[in-house]
């Protein structure tokens, strides 16, 4: 485990029941291409708050790396949603776009 790895691992120890470091966590672990694990996270941090749109996207990308294609476009349509529903177009069309290239 490295120094990013502990700080997000500290910050949920911290504020357990908080979307941020589980997000901050699960795009680390995405980055470092621990896409399971990224999922995981990633879902910890869609269940203390479903309208989470960058944690739909990540987690998005993290199930299309290990070929979990539907539930990859499931993710990019729900975080779609939440984006048209936040006012970010940009990040709606990001996400149907990427669940096309699936």
């Amino acid at each position: 485990m490295d120094e990013r790895e502990r700080q997000y691992r500290q910050m949920i120890e911290e504020f357990p029941e908080s979307p941020l470091p589980w997000f901050s966590l699960g795009r680390y672990l995405l980055e470092v291409a621990r896409f399971e694990e990224a999922v995981e996270a990633l879902q910890r941090c869609i269940d203390a708050d479903p309208s989470y749109a960058a944690a739909l996207l990540a987690q998005g990308d993290a199930l299309a790396a290990i070929d979990e294609t539907e539930r990859a476009r499931d993710a990019y349509a729900r975080c779609a949603d939440a984006a048209l529903a936040q006012g970010h177009p940009t990040l709606a069309g990001e996400a149907r776009e990427r669940a096309e290239e699936l």
